[in-house]
């Protein structure tokens, strides 16, 4: 069967692989697109991102809902993701190469200190990050910070802040659907 716009998505369903290939032969450059604006400083990762995007579409096309909205906006937030992943990992990568180049000179433990994050790393987090948190109050803010950008323990997090652990997790339910409220608004 061949794949076309009416189909493509039953396709991929299926596990067929005419699906996934109309996808990136009709949405391939605008997922692309996507990922260089986020990747620019790091164009040697951006192939991979791309299979990654086109990996977790196939995997993930079950949770694709047409009621909440169009395809193409379902793809882009996946590519997103998958640009902010790559990110993160070049970051950690960045982290244990700075630690591995110090023990190889020989240096002392204690005298030698990690070179921090790239700055365009942190610039494209923050500028995404400072936008999607900007619809939350403070309180709020500072729990998807400690258990998102800290990733420190939801427990010990709840129990600093004076709050039951199912409390904690209901607002960053409540914390995650207002962010995907104000993204929704802020696209269409």
């Amino acid at each position: 069967m061949k794949a076309n716009e009416t189909n493509f998505i039953a396709l991929i369903r299926q596990k067929r692989e005419e699906g996934i290939l109309y996808v990136i032969d009709t949405y391939g450059g605008y997922l692309h697109a996507i990922v260089r604006q986020r990747l620019s400083a790091l164009p040697d990762q951006i192939d991979e991102c791309m299979n990654d995007i086109f990996l977790g579409i196939w995997k993930n096309i079950d949770s694709y809902d047409a009621d909440k909205g169009s395809f193409q906006n379902w793809i882009a937030g996946i590519a997103r993701l998958e640009a902010i992943d790559c990110l993160r990992r070049a970051g950690r990568e960045h982290q244990l190469i700075s630690l591995d180049s110090c023990l190889e000179r020989s240096c002392d433990i204690l005298s030698c200190t990690d070179e921090p994050m790239p700055s365009f790393l942190d610039r494209e987090l923050s500028a995404e990050t400072e936008e999607l948190l900007s619809c939350l109050n403070a309180k709020d803010r500072e729990l998807f910070y400690r258990i998102y950008g800290n990733e420190e323990n939801p427990e010990q997090v709840s129990s600093e802040l004076g709050m039951t652990r199912d409390n904690l997790y209901v607002r960053l339910f409540r914390g995650k659907k207002k962010m995907r409220s104000y993204a929704a608004k802020r696209k269409g």
